[in-house]
């Protein structure tokens, strides 16, 4: 196998194109030998192994830096910089991260899980280069949608002014996670169509030079159009056409389904996932805009994960699904506009892309108090993996912004209450936050115990917990009072008074320490002799942390809760 041979990209500079064709091949091979187990991008990875294997072909990685946008097609790059053990041997498939990390090679300069930001980190490396009149080639990997993001189009317009050598590879797949949304799509494929040649260039409009190349997933033409702009003393973009989950024949038909798998089954089909908070989600909005036209979906770029597959969105009236493209600003701001013409708009979000749009959440919904409704998916230390992709901040963020209300349902039927409720809300903009983890189909009303010295505060996906976390003390002759807060964005003075009338209280959260829910409650009764613990995550971040293994070490399990809330009643 020609991939044993390769320890850095040096080792490819005297291989063959024949010899380079059969890397790419066993490259490939890998990546889908690797997904039958393993959760991973597979689609993206799949369409971009010759233009990797060009790039190392003709650039000279680390002294050239190569910037992946959002990183989650880095895998034939990272075979070819030192980690191919990872991918061939599975024992050691959990060696390396999902996405690019500075921590695993010096191939990687930047940790990037986000998208839209590969031209503007690469036009600050080529700058800085310039200035200290230094030398190295720059390169931005930029596509899968990312050039829908507004960070895009700012580094591409930056980099037009600054000059200087920076090659812009543009990933045409015809796809972003699902389908391309906008208008600069159009243009692609009219370039497409017309081999780079249409007078009508949206690269060429930013003052940036351009070149073609059809045959994206040929090593030949790929390592002449780079050989040929590598040296280019001005911002160049390449714009290849690739076919995303190249190699794998269902893949192909459906780049979408492929783009992100959780293992696949014998046949090669991506692993069926369980009932999840996902479906319900789509099950009730979709409900929801079939009895009411003026209630619309909204999401940036992520409709399959989060539950919106494609069948799903067929079934949706026209006009009431909006896929914004990579673009959370607008999103949120596109929501704003909804609700000021009396629209329902339901922004469906991952916890880890809504702080990208931290502005138009304050200015446009909040300082306007418009009513807009934002479901929070995957804000929970289980849905939380690569350190990019970290989920727990979302509570600091939408927790404490004016005028802003923030709701953590603690099981499915309060959930679709709460959905119901906001929905139809007019006072300005709710948050529901989802809850991670298995969906919990037990009581959850509060239960206030007379007399009770500990309350045990359980916020969402940890009421549960608390829950288990009473049972242990009552076994211990102990009564504690428990408490579902349902709102988390402030502690109401009648819960403050409910609480104070106990010694100990402990708050559970999904979410950091700093900025959280315990934090408002600490605060509410720092006058009285109340102690309150505050159970939830360090504000750090960590890499594909095993979930027990973080609650544990934040004290979360129901029978640290309870050693705890003993402890400190005692002492």
């Amino acid at each position: 196998m020609y991939i044993e041979t390769i320890d850095s990209p040096a080792d490819l500079k005297a291989m063959s194109l024949d010899e380079l064709e059969a890397l790419a091949q066993e490259i490939r091979q890998a990546l889908i030998s690797r997904a039958k187990t393993q959760d991973e991008h597979l689609s993206a990875n799949l369409g971009v192994v010759e233009a990797t294997i060009a790039l190392h072909y003709v650039f000279d990685s680390p002294r050239d830096t190569l910037v992946f946008d959002v990183s989650h097609q880095t895998y034939a790059h990272k075979m070819l910089t030192g980690r191919k053990e990872a991918f061939l041997d599975p024992a050691h498939y959990d060696d390396v991260s999902a996405f690019a990390s500075p921590a695993e090679s010096v191939h990687d300069p930047f940790i990037v899980g986000h998208t839209s930001t590969s031209v503007s980190l690469a036009a600050g490396i080529a700058h800085a280069r310039d200035l200290a009149q230094g030398t190295g080639r720059v390169v931005a990997f930029i596509g899968d949608g990312s050039l829908s993001g507004g960070e895009a189009f700012e580094g591409l317009d930056l980099a037009a002014e600054l000059g200087g050598n920076l090659v812009i590879v543009v990933n045409d797949n015809e796809m972003s996670i699902a389908p391309n949304h906008g208008g600069l799509y159009q243009n692609l494929a009219e370039l497409r169509k017309t081999q780079g040649a249409s007078a009508n260039n949206y690269f060429k409009s930013l003052g940036l030079d351009y070149r073609y190349v059809e045959e994206g997933n040929s090593l030949a033409p790929l390592i002449e159009a780079f050989n040929q702009v590598k040296d280019a003393t001005h911002p160049v973009v390449v714009h290849i056409h690739t076919t995303k989950g190249l190699g794998l024949e269902a893949a192909e038909k459906d780049p979408e389904r492929y783009h992100h798998v959780r293992g696949l089954t014998a046949s090669g089909e991506p692993h069926a996932q369980a009932v999840s908070w996902s479906d319900l989600t789509v099950s009730h909005l979709t409900e929801l805009m079939e009895h009411d036209p003026q209630v619309v979906t909204v999401c940036a770029a992520t409709p399959t994960g989060l539950g919106f597959t494609q069948d799903k969105r067929e079934a949706i009236p026209a006009g009431q699904f909006v896929d914004v493209g990579i673009a959370e600003q607008t999103a949120v701001t596109f929501c704003a506009g909804l609700a000021q013409r009396g629209a329902k708009p339901v922004l469906c979000i991952y916890s880890t892309f809504l702080p990208r749009a931290a502005d138009q959440l304050i200015q446009e919904l909040c300082v306007n108090s418009l009513p807009a409704v934002i479901l929070v998916d995957k804000g929970s230390v289980y849905g939380s993996g690569p350190v990019s992709h970290l989920g727990l901040q979302d509570m600091a963020l939408l927790g404490n912004l004016p005028n802003m209300l923030y709701l953590a349902p603690a099981n499915p039927q309060e959930y679709v209450s709460m959905m119901d409720w906001a929905v139809d809300y007019t006072q300005g903009p709710v948050a529901i936050k989802i809850p991670g983890g298995e969906p919990y189909q037990g009581d959850v009303s509060s239960k206030v115990v007379p007399s009770a010295q500990v309350a045990l505060v359980g916020v969402g996906t940890f009421f549960s917990v608390a829950k288990e976390a009473a049972q242990a003390l009552q076994a211990q002759g102990i009564q504690a009072s428990l408490i579902n807060p349902q709102v988390i964005s402030d502690v109401s003075p009648q819960l403050a008074e409910t609480l104070k009338a106990h010694k100990v209280i402990v708050t559970l959260e999904d979410g950091m320490i700093a900025g959280g829910y315990g934090a408002k409650v600490a605060c509410a009764l720092a006058a009285t002799p109340t102690r309150v613990l505050v159970r939830a995550f360090e504000s750090t971040y960590t890499d594909r942390m095993d979930p027990q293994d973080r609650i544990s070490q934040a004290r979360l399990t129901a029978a640290q809760i309870a050693a705890d809330a003993l402890e400190a009643l005692h002492s």
